[in-house]
């Protein structure tokens, strides 16, 4: 109890700080694989703390390392934090709004590189309480293909020496300020971006008789592939086809020579994903040309499935109850949505969590990827807390 009561206190005592660090990094939020002022920002409140850390991996991630002096102890334990945002325009009339034009933290990421900046502190100052290496990463590119998790494992990130755990944490809107989420086992899923364009003939909309029509050769194609979810898929592995974006740009009467569609395809195994990606593309390409069409199919093979080390994550439940309360842990339910923290359990043990961050009563409720996203920022001081305390007692029991 003293360790936790020992965070709590710093943390209490960190949160106008970690607050402000929030605010100056959702003022000036950076697209993907472009956090350059945002890695310059994290780099410079780990140099004042006294945290020794590498930066410029993969392009703009950092990582810091904060070694204890408990004792001797070859143990690393890994903590993530990811920094990029999204091409969303801001609709909040707050004073930390972005700045820059058409991007926003609406995903929070805001929230986890404040809360590992928090966390680098709380570590910083009890190292003598605890033994091993606690290494923070700083990731550049999640929100976008390759995935900046899998270009930092390519760097070496899980090496030099392998870690025994990697530890994540995510805001969730939906989850009332004080509350966290856990899920052992299979959490999120694979996600894969598909491409398509149908070519056909163009021309006078009066005249179809003498056209190759695309426009209705895309529609048969969208129903069809929907095949893919509801008869090929088996009823226990969970499965998503869904189409975003239709282009035809033709006219009332005008038919275009092509049509380029875009969707998702996600699912929670990997063999049945080989296998849809497959039978999409043999059925797109038999529907297209069997109706006098020519077909470009791609897919873009994107995150696998996320998965809680069962041992992990119920061992930091336990440990999350003993610094929250019983009553403030959740049981999370499978999510199709996707995250680039997968790479990192496909190789060490990890644990991706949810920070509730919602308050129903002041009416933050917009959820993520959304122009009026915010947070209650209560939130924070449990996500430096919960986060730093998580990792040093995996130490310990280690």
């Amino acid at each position: 109890m003293t360790l936790s009561r020992d965070i709590k206190s710093l943390s209490a005592s960190l949160f106008e700080e970690v607050r402000r660090m929030r605010h100056h990094i959702h003022k000036h939020p950076e697209l993907s694989f472009k956090e350059e002022k945002t890695a310059a920002f994290v780099t410079s409140i780990l140099t004042e703390s006294g945290v020794e850390f590498r930066d410029k991996i993969a392009g703009t991630g950092i990582v810091a390392s904060i070694k204890g002096t408990h004792a001797e102890s070859d143990k690393v334990i890994c903590l993530r934090a990811d920094l990029d945002a999204l091409p969303i325009q801001e609709k909040n009339d707050v004073p930390y709004k972005s700045e820059n034009d058409g991007i926003m933290h609406a995903c929070g990421h805001d929230v986890h590189t404040s809360s590992l900046l928090g966390a680098a502190k709380i570590l910083n100052t009890l190292r003598n309480q605890f033994s091993g290496e606690i290494k923070l990463i700083f990731q550049p590119g999640e929100e976008l293909l390759p995935g900046g998790a899998s270009l930092l494992i390519k760097e070496g990130v899980l090496k030099n020496p392998v870690p025994e755990a990697i530890i994540g944490q995510h805001v969730m809107p939906e989850m009332q300020v004080g509350k966290v989420g856990f899920r052992p086992g299979i959490y999120m899923a694979s996600t894969d971006e598909i491409y398509i364009t149908v070519k056909g003939k163009g021309g006078h909309g009066a005249m179809p008789h003498t056209l190759i029509d695309p426009v209705y050769i895309s529609a048969q194609l969208i129903i069809a592939l929907q095949q893919v979810v509801s008869r090929w898929a088996k009823p226990s592995i969970t499965t998503v086809l869904s189409f975003g974006k239709v282009i035809a740009n033709g006219a009332t009467n005008v038919i275009p020579d092509e049509v380029h569609i875009e969707g998702t395809f996600r699912t929670f195994n990997e063999e049945w994903r080989a296998e849809a990606h497959r039978r999409m593309k043999d059925l797109a390409k038999s529907i297209v040309e069997g109706m006098g069409g020519k077909l470009d199919f791609e897919i873009r093979i994107g995150y696998p499935f996320l998965k809680n080390d069962e041992q992990l994550t119920n061992f930091l439940i336990n440990e999350a109850a003993t610094y929250m309360g019983d009553e403030n842990i959740e049981h999370l339910d499978l999510r199709t949505t996707a995250e680039d923290f997968a790479f990192y359990t496909h190789q060490v043990p990890g644990c991706f969590y949810r920070l509730g961050t919602g308050n129903i009563d002041r009416g933050i409720t917009a959820g993520v990827h959304n122009p009026n996203f915010d947070i209650d920022e209560e939130a924070l001081k449990t996500g430096m807390g919960l986060i730093a305390y998580l990792g040093m007692r995996k130490l310990e029991s280690l």
